[in-house]
Formats: structure tokens, C-alpha cells, sequence
């Protein structure tokens, strides 16, 4: 959907909540279209009208109570905004909710190196392993609703025959031998995760905590967009934020950051290292799938994630390792 056919969706969506006439300023237009308001207190809000057919209704009101438990046990989230009948989505045109503004600037973009001087990126990847570590030892506490509905990215929802985000071995993009090379490294990630799955922390996850869903702000890293939500292991948590540094030149010494700081607030298993590299290229290869329903099979950009796909499937079959 262009820009322009957002903003009259972004203004039907704004009549649900209490809020002072104003032009809503678009920040975002990728997965969710994402508008800077202003609340009723005067402060900065972030609205989203979020991608239709892609979390259920029942979905998006379990992940804006999510953040709220999160929030109120101390962790700093984005929280949910009720409109003015107290619900945390507003139905029409399009589902849309109203959050806090986090006052901070992106990590970094996934399609360039990072900015960051190189021992300021250890600082914050090691803040960053802390604070996936302190979202999934409070998500434990949390007592959520029975009708709470999230995705689970267990084996099946990863490698199974319809992974959540597609099945990335048939990415259009992709050679006879490149599909085979996917199906290859399928097969061995199928066995690794058969075998660990069993002593693996499993639970709630943000699932996507890539550079642009991290904040820096003045005083933490914060975690924004939890769209991607999910059930899954915590270990996959980390392979998403090591999937944009896997081709960096100290890709090595940022995974130990991260590592390190989630180790200094939560436990992690005894081969961490390892399946780090597991479950980066898993996601990874999801990632190729993801790819299938957003862009056309001759785009430059599907090819893009094909490529990193096979790459990253190489060098792990070859070594099981990625840097």
C-alpha cells in the first residue's frame, strides 16, 4: 500500500482514541505503517496500522498485553494505549493500536555496516543480551489471559513442511542447487533442534530483535515491536539479533558480547556457542521465506535473500559455523 493510501486510514484510526486534532507523521511504512501522534497528555505516541491478514485480532491484543505485563514488572517496552471504550485495538478500516513513544535511535539497518565506534557495539550488544534476558525471565512471571494467542516457533514452525514464514526452500529465486543446498542444511538444523530441543529454554520471545526494533537511548537498550512475538526457544532469540552481523568482520566478538550479557542475568546452555550459530542460520533461512509473500520472484530483493540464504547455508553445512 502507497504512503498516501495510509494516512487517510491513519486519521479513521485516531477517531478511537481521545487525542487532540493534528496530522499524524509517518515514521515507518514496512511490515506496519507506524505514525508519530500526539497523546492527550501532549506527549508522543506511536500509532500502527498493522499489516492486514498477518496476526489474528486476538493475536495483537495478546501481544499489546504482553507489553503491558512487561511494563508494569519494570522493563522498558513500548506500552499499549486504550481507546476510549478501554479496548487495545481499534477495528476499522484497519486494525490499528496506539503505544508510548520510545525516545531513542535505531541500532542500526540490516542493510549496512554498523555506525557505532567498534567498542561502543560491544557495549550494546552486551545491553542487549541483557535486556532479552530480563524480557524472558519476566515474561515467566507474567500471568496471562487463556484466550492469549501467540505463534509458536517450535521445530515445525521453523523446518517443518509450512514454517511460519514460508517454505524458504522453494524461494522462486533460488537454483535447483541452491533449493538442494537449502533442503541440506533443513535437514541437519531438523536433527540439531530433535536433539537439544529437550533442554532448551522454550517461552516467549520478542523474535525479532533486529538493529531497527532496538532503541539506544540515553540510559538502555530498549526492545520496540513485538509484531513477531512469539513461543519459541530463547536461544533462537539470539540467532535473529546475530542474523544482521553474521558477515560483519567482528561478527565473532559481537555474538561473545551478546552472549556475555545475556549469561550475566539469565542461564544459557552448555553449547551455547554452537547453537548460536544453529539458530542464526535458521533464522536466516526463514528469513528466504519470509521474502516469498512480499516481494515479486524477479525483484532484485528476493534474489537478495536467496543469496544470503545460500551463503549462510555453505558455510554452516561446511563447518557448522558462520564466522
Amino acid at each position: 500500500m502507497k504512503t498516501a493510501e495510509v494516512i487517510p486510514l491513519a486519521h479513521a484510526a485516531l477517531s478511537f482514541w481521545d487525542l487532540p486534532e493534528q496530522e499524524p507523521h509517518l515514521v515507518s511504512h514496512r511490515e506496519n505503517a507506524v505514525f508519530r501522534v500526539i497523546d492527550r497528555r501532549g506527549k508522543p505516541a506511536a500509532l500502527r496500522l498493522h499489516r492486514p491478514g498477518y496476526q489474528s485480532n486476538k493475536a495483537i491484543r495478546s501481544e499489546l498485553t504482553w507489553a503491558e505485563g512487561l511494563a508494569k514488572a519494570g522493563l522498558g517496552v513500548p506500552r499499549p494505549i486504550p481507546t476510549r471504550h478501554g479496548d487495545l485495538i481499534a477495528p476499522a478500516p484497519r486494525i490499528a493500536s496506539l503505544v508510548t513513544w520510545i525516545d531513542g535511535v535505531p541500532l542500526g539497518a540490516g542493510d549496512r555496516p554498523l555506525a557505532w565506534p567498534p567498542a561502543q557495539q560491544l557495549r550494546l550488544y552486551r545491553a542487549l543480551g541483557k535486556a532479552l534476558a530480563r524480557l524472558h525471565l519476566l515474561s515467566d512471571t507474567l500471568t496471562l489471559p487463556e484466550w492469549f494467542e501467540r505463534p509458536r516457533l517450535d521445530t515445525q514452525g521453523l523446518l517443518g513442511e509450512a514454517p511460519l514464514w514460508g517454505r524458504f526452500w522453494e524461494n522462486p529465486a533460488l537454483s535447483p542447487e541452491e533449493r538442494h543446498l537449502l533442503g541440506s542444511a533443513r535437514k541437519q538444523l531438523r536433527a540439531i533442534l530433535e536433539t537439544a530441543s529437550n533442554h532448551l529454554d522454550f517461552g516467549l520471545i520478542h523474535a525479532d530483535a533486529l538493529r531497527e526494533n532496538v532503541l539506544v537511548t540515553k540510559t538502555q537498550t530498549v526492545l520496540i515491536d513485538f509484531d513477531d512475538g512469539a513461543f519459541g526457544w530463547r536461544m533462537y532469540e539470539l540467532g535473529v539479533a546475530m542474523s544482521q552481523n553474521w558477515q560483519e568482520e567482528n561478527a565473532a566478538r559481537l555474538s561473545d558480547a551478546l552472549l556475555d550479557g545475556y549469561a550475566g542475568a539469565h542461564s544459557l546452555p552448555r553449547n551455547n556457542e554452537a547453537l548460536l550459530h544453529a539458530f542464526t542460520t535458521l533464522r536466516v533461512l526463514a528469513s528466504c521465506g519470509w521474502a516469498i509473500s512480499r516481494y515479486p520472484p524477479e525483484s532484485d530483493r528476493m534474489r537478495l535473500y536467496a543469496a544470503r540464504a545460500t551463503e549462510a547455508a555453505q558455510r554452516y553445512l561446511e563447518r557448522e559455523r558462520l564466522y
